[in-house]
């Protein structure tokens, strides 16, 4: 018969709401909570790798960002201008090593990080403007947040999408929009 698993909470943060779990690496162990997410990830023991894919756990909101815990093993930053949806303590979620700091500290983001983030987001867009007749009417007076609900994306990236596809001859930029090229409609 399985031995049942139990919850060690420290008596001064029993009141707390848990925020950090570390399960033991022996069975016979018991399993470790605090209200405190910086408390238990192994930091330095793991090497991340910019551009990393990611499961993040949501610790904590900062003036900076959210702090999340890395594969229950680091802790990161994902900075809130580059948060283009709502985030709550206690949510996983797929993210991305966006920066590894000189000092130690990780860099989060939620898009893959360089130009295949302004690949993916292209890929995007094509497939918009084939599902719309060709024709998707944005430009650069329309608000990020209605580009973030189209794309999953911010408007910067969104921007260098378009430029990308416009050199490539795929789009023709209008006065009121964008229109798929004649020769890929």
């Amino acid at each position: 018969m399985k031995k049942r698993g139990y919850l060690y909470i420290p008596k001064k943060e029993k009141a707390k709401s848990v925020r950090a779990i570390k399960k033991p690496a022996d069975e016979s162990s018991p399993i470790a909570a605090s209200q405190e997410s910086d408390k238990f990830p192994d930091k330095g023991q793991v090497e991340f790798q910019e551009g990393q894919s990611v499961e993040l756990l949501i610790c904590d909101l900062t003036d900076l960002g959210y702090k999340a815990i890395i594969n229950n093993s680091g802790e990161g930053l994902l900075y809130k201008n580059e948060v283009f949806q709502a985030l709550r303590k206690g949510q996983h979620i797929a993210g991305f090593i966006k920066k590894v700091r000189d000092d130690g500290k990780i860099d989060l983001c939620l898009q893959k990080p360089g130009a295949e983030k302004v690949d993916d987001v292209s890929e995007k867009i094509l497939g918009k403007l084939k599902a719309q007749d060709g024709y998707i009417a944005l430009d650069d007076k329309t608000p990020p947040e209605v580009i973030y609900r189209l794309f999953g994306t911010s408007k910067k990236t969104y921007k260098k999408a378009i430029g990308a596809l416009y050199r490539k001859r795929l789009i023709i930029i209008e006065s009121g929009g964008i229109r798929l090229a004649k020769k890929h409609a």
